[in-house]
């Protein structure tokens, strides 16, 4: 397949840059994190699935978990277009001797082989798309008759206060942080179910079905300051700030995090979609104009 990817594209530039670096860097924390979201996906595929796609794979983990699941009868391949995450989640799969194979490229663009995958699921991946129709109609060219789309996408950020105490806290110290946006791809572009709705349908997905699911997690209260200092916008905004500055934002951002800190845990509840949708014939988009 094509695995080429537009330097020129802003998410291109931000997970080959900071924002990449920081997962790769807090890997174990954020698999110990999303563990749950992983269960659920792991939970999801169908008995029968012999070849997976798992897009925005970071680094790797529910890749991993689900080329277990298949054993030697399937196999699984990662995308995702930040090179250091992929190359972290190739070092992990070696290192455990797990057959996953994994893609450095933009899904939304890849010249995937037509009608390979019985299975394509995400873990907070499918967010990011510049154009989501094509690349979600891409995707349904990559999949054959019948198979099953499981993805997992945040809510709204009014639904996840958790995911925006950092910036709230560190707002009034740092008028210059950069605000999110509202109209682009992030974090919570999937936030309304019917937007959703209306892109798979555009792209070619039937049997959609969008159910909102509300998942515990947690993470050592250990890892707050790495947490909130590495990730997120402002942990973009304080990787390239001085230490001085750092010294300012860090102890009142972490006091604000209190009420989800319980004993030696950091608990929250994630709101988000359980994406659900087929692959049928007659819904089958051309491979004309819409792709990316």
């Amino acid at each position: 397949m094509n695995t080429a990817y537009d330097a020129g594209n802003e998410q291109a530039q931000l997970w080959n840059g900071l924002a990449g670096q920081a997962w790769v860097d807090t890997q174990a924390l954020l698999d110990g994190m999303f563990q749950p979201l992983q269960d659920r996906l792991v939970e999801a595929l169908a008995a029968s699935a012999r070849e997976v796609l798992d897009i925005g794979c970071g680094t790797g983990a529910v890749t991993l978990a689900l080329a277990r699941r298949l054993g030697r009868g399937g196999h699984c391949v990662g995308i995702d277009i930040s090179a250091p995450m992929i190359a972290l989640a190739r070092t992990r799969a070696e290192a455990e001797g797990t057959p996953a194979g994994f893609v450095c490229a933009d899904a939304q663009a890849c010249d995937f082989e037509p009608a390979r995958f019985d299975a394509i699921v995400s873990r907070l991946g499918v967010m990011f798309f510049a154009d989501p129709v094509a690349a979600f109609a891409n995707l349904r060219r990559a999949a054959t008759d019948g198979a099953a789309l499981h993805a997992i996408a945040w809510r709204s950020a009014a639904e996840n206060p958790f995911m925006t105490t950092a910036e709230r806290a560190a707002a009034p110290l740092l008028p210059q942080l950069p605000a999110r946006r509202a109209d682009g791809p992030g974090q919570f572009a999937f936030a309304d179910a019917q937007r959703v709705h209306r892109i798979l349908d555009d792209s070619g997905w039937s049997e959609i079905d969008i159910q909102p699911i509300d998942v515990a997690c947690s993470f050592p209260e250990s890892e707050l300051v790495r947490y909130l200092s590495r990730l997120g916008p402002l942990g973009l905004f304080l990787q390239e700030a001085d230490a001085s500055t750092r010294a300012q934002v860090v102890d009142p951002v972490r006091a604000a995090f209190e009420p989800y800190v319980h004993g030696d845990e950091v608990r929250y509840r994630a709101a988000c979609w359980m994406i659900g949708a087929r692959a049928t014939s007659s819904s089958l988009p051309s491979s004309g104009a819409d792709r990316a």
